[in-house]
């Protein structure tokens, strides 16, 4: 079997929460951001979460991708790993029901959380606790999996560990080695500020095709204007797409800077938004679809992610539902 798309990334466990604003402040929690915690950390925020209603789904922010490429009818593979707990059981049951190849073997341990929080304002805060899925290391990577993909695609939170940015290395090297295609999508605004070096050095080096959002972008070029750090990060990349929220996408290719409107819905919840984007434009470019038709879909994707809760589609994609998407 080969694959549209084999992703990596840290595999989690998300438990979406609604809460107000008092809520952060009351916990001393940073509001709109990703924050790693131990697990005494993740146990007294679910302890105050007790009287709230918890949405649970296997995520992760390439395995959100991996998954948005399943449900539009593609060909997926998925390196992360899980404990041998009810969350993990859960986790790889999931997966390989939506028919996506997941082969790393899970170990003793505990499963990674993400505990997601939403804001009435659509807003998403989120608690993560890695657990196991922070030892994916690089002998999980196999290199006749990543051989039989087209694109190798690179969840950005893996450089924030020694163990698993190694993981990162050894899935982008292979996929070199074998001529196949490296997508990296950056994650998250932090990550920029303890990897810029090594984010710049695979920009210029082996990515081909470069996801982040305007805020990464603006960070990564010292530039205000999004359409101007497209075209600077574009120097570097053949391939850019750039997230702008509800004002849609900019996506470079060959030189030629194409222009994506957002989808116009009330935002109920933003969490996975950019993943499924990404599943969109990756489906769509390994499925026969131009940059622009693959923009498109990424963004009819996520339009559906925020105006639910949680990061799964609500229905499957199917090729006439694409095509009726797109005419």
């Amino acid at each position: 079997m080969s694959y549209d798309v084999y992703g990596v990334g840290n595999a989690i466990m998300d438990l979406q929460v609604r809460c107000d604003d008092t809520f952060l402040t009351s916990n001393a929690i940073e509001k709109g951001i990703m924050t790693l915690t131990d697990p005494e950390r993740q146990e007294v925020i679910l302890d105050a979460l007790a009287d709230h209603t918890i949405h649970y789904c296997s995520g992760g922010s390439a395995a959100n991708t991996i998954v948005g490429i399943a449900d539009m009818g593609g060909k997926a593979a998925y390196a992360g790993k899980t404990g041998n707990d009810t969350f993990g059981k859960q986790y790889i049951d999931e997966m390989r029901k939506l028919g996506i190849a997941i082969e790393v073997a899970s170990e003793d341990g505990t499963s990674g959380t993400c505990v997601v929080l939403i804001t009435p304002d659509a807003q998403r805060t989120m608690l993560t606790h890695l657990g196991i899925s922070g030892s994916l290391c690089a002998s999980d990577i196999q290199a006749e999996e990543i051989a039989k993909a087209r694109y190798v695609y690179v969840e950005g939170y893996l450089f924030a560990g020694d163990v698993t940015k190694a993981a990162a290395y050894k899935a982008i090297e292979l996929a070199k080695a074998h001529g196949v295609k490296v997508a990296l999508t950056i994650s998250d605004p932090f990550l920029i500020d303890i990897c810029r070096d090594e984010f710049q050095a695979l920009i210029e080096g082996p990515v081909d095709l470069l996801f982040c959002n305007e805020d990464e972008a603006k960070s990564l070029t010292g530039l205000d204007d999004p359409i101007e750090c497209a075209h600077e990060i574009h120097k570097h990349c053949e391939n850019v797409a750039l997230t702008l929220g509800k004002n849609g996408s900019i996506l470079m290719h060959q030189g030629e800077l194409i222009a994506v409107e957002g989808v116009d819905v009330e935002a109920i919840d933003t969490t996975g938004a950019g993943d499924m984007y990404a599943a969109g434009v990756l489906y769509g470019i390994t499925n026969g679809l131009t940059w622009k038709q693959a923009g498109h879909l990424g963004s009819h994707a996520a339009a559906h992610i925020v105006s639910q809760l949680g990061a799964r589609l609500p229905n499957k994609l199917n090729h006439e539902a694409i095509e009726k998407l797109l005419s």
